[in-house]
């Protein structure tokens, strides 16, 4: 269903990929031959919105022509502004199997058929230059150059989508609007003027006002266009910010806004990005949309210089802006000024006037490591729902791994520690020590290399479950080799080659790592391990 009300969508009209019944049971025969394509969940993200014309006037994953010209000149083979290639991304082998003019059937983890995409062109991805081009940086430290080099497949392949069904989402399902629906909800309020706003950030005071003051500028109502698909690592999860964009929603005026949730994979590209959310936002029926202070920006760490200056996504949106076919309402940083108790915008703070600073960044901070946040910065029930979500460090979940050679002692602390948690009773402790996890995860492995390190994911698997979960795991494997170290997304300790395994699986959550010194291997032979031990001090 196309529905005309407000702006044309991009190309004229929304792209409706998704079949009508007849022809989907047609397809779900064919698709019984068909090669498979599983799809991670970024690339679900993509499918959902090229399937309900988020990203019209995108018909499917983008061709190798489309490709190399977003690349070259941020536009379409045909011409059209179009900032971020949107291709599905593949494997060597899985290309090796494929080839232009066959069809493939899409299909979801576990195994449910989406769709069906007709193949027109597989092509090996130019890493080096997408990078470059649409980040603007080779950066690993980027969250975007890191997924291309690091996950993204070697190969992309494009072509039209048949949908069948939209990927299966379980949550906050009356918040999940088409844009074809939002656009028929705009119509039944009568609402003439509505200025988008993307976030995936909790709203707190400061993104509060800058709503409000944009609205009151355009006389517009509001689309809240929150991503919960993939956001940057370490980003609140996107339970938690939609219950305190439930709560933020309660303090705009009655009748004033709509909230809906945009399955988005964002890719942290800064200006180039903004572009494409004002896109989407045209496409939902939005007349204006909201671009501030860092739009679209990867956060860094304090004292490093930010991937892009703060003005240049309100520059390159504003460019553009007939293209893209809305008004941009670039709003400078929102500025909390003490004295007067009242938020302004950067560019309208006076001469001499003491103000302070405080992004949503300071606040995830703060939540993280237990301080207070400042009643001015935010609003009760919004940080009532983030510490209950994300409670101060001595109510989080602690992962402690011990590794060693076997007789290193390594056990022997574990289990000392393990009492020692028990004593002071505070959180749930489980020991994964490894005759545990041999009689009970991993009693089919063996001592090859190849078991240990499945052996060793399994254990990091737990821990992170275990860790998650608030309480404290303690982990105390063999190491019987080492390895150079792995690359990882913060700086990791030296350690022993299978322990990386479950540095790769337990980095986002709260992990304590401890390195037992292996005993001399004289001592070894003697069968003596215990008695070169280190001895136990003070937990």
């Amino acid at each position: 269903m196309n529905d005309t009300h407000g702006p044309p969508p991009r190309g004229g009209s929304l792209s409706d990929l998704l079949t009508d019944p007849e022809r989907g049971e047609l397809l779900k025969d064919i698709s019984k031959n068909l090669p498979d394509i599983t799809l991670n969940e970024r690339q679900l993200c993509d499918l959902e919105l090229l399937a309900t014309g988020a990203f019209s006037p995108l018909k499917g994953f983008m061709n190798r022509s489309d490709y190399e010209s977003v690349l070259d000149r941020m536009r379409l083979q045909n011409g059209m502004l179009w900032p971020l290639p949107i291709c599905l991304d593949i494997s060597e082998i899985r290309a090796a199997g494929l080839e232009a003019g066959q069809s493939v059937a899409l299909r979801d983890g576990e195994g449910f058929l989406l769709g069906v995409m007709h193949v027109e062109d597989i092509w090996k991805a130019e890493r080096d230059k997408e990078a470059l081009c649409i980040y603007g940086t080779d950066d690993p430290d980027h969250p975007g150059v890191a997924y291309l080099r690091r996950k993204s497949g070697k190969y992309y392949t494009g072509g039209s989508l048949e949908i069948i069904s939209l990927p299966l989402r379980y949550d906050f399902q009356q918040l999940r609007l088409t844009p074809a629906e939002v656009r028929s909800t705009f119509k039944k309020l009568g609402w003439e003027k509505i200025a988008g706003f993307h976030t995936r950030t909790p709203i707190h005071r400061p993104q509060f006002e800058l709503t409000l003051r944009a609205m009151r500028r355009a006389g517009a109502n509001l689309l809240l266009l929150p991503s919960v698909g993939i956001t940057q690592a370490g980003d609140f999860d996107h339970y938690t910010r939609i219950r305190c964009y439930r709560e933020i929603c309660r303090r705009y005026p009655p009748d004033s806004h709509l909230l809906n949730l945009l399955p988005l994979a964002n890719r942290m590209a800064g200006p180039k990005e903004a572009i494409l959310h004002a896109i989407i936002a045209v496409n939902y029926g939005c007349t204006h949309f909201i671009v501030g202070h860092g739009h679209a920006s990867p956060d860094r760490e304090e004292g490093k210089v930010p991937f892009y200056p703060p003005g240049d996504a309100r520059k390159l949106t504003l460019e553009y802006r007939e293209e893209i076919g809305c008004e941009i309402l670039s709003c400078a940083e929102m500025i909390y000024l003490p004295f007067e108790d009242e938020y302004r915008f950067a560019d309208q703070i006076p001469e001499g006037s003491q103000s302070i600073s405080f992004s949503g960044s300071h606040i995830w901070n703060r939540i993280r490591t237990g301080r207070r946040v400042p009643e001015w910065a935010t609003f009760p029930e919004v940080l009532a729902e983030l510490e209950k979500s994300y409670p101060p460090p001595r109510r989080q979940g602690l992962t402690v791994f011990f590794t060693g050679l076997s007789g290193a002692g390594k056990s022997t602390l574990a289990k000392i520690l393990y009492s020692r948690f028990l004593e002071m009773g505070e959180r749930p402790v489980t020991l994964l020590d490894g005759d545990i996890v041999r009689q009970n995860l991993s009693r089919e492995l063996n001592f090859s290399k190849e078991h240990r390190d499945i052996n060793v994911r399994r254990i990091g698997f737990v821990a992170g479950e275990i860790t998650k979960n608030r309480g404290i795991a303690i982990c105390a494997p063999i190491a019987p080799y080492e390895r150079d170290p792995l690359p990882s997304a913060r700086p990791l300790p030296p350690m022993k080659a299978h322990a990386w395994k479950s540095a790769e699986i337990l980095r986002h959550t709260a992990v304590l790592w401890k390195f037992i010194s292996p005993p001399p291997l004289k001592n070894v032979k003697k069968g003596t391990a215990k008695a070169c031990m280190p001895k136990p001090g003070p937990v």
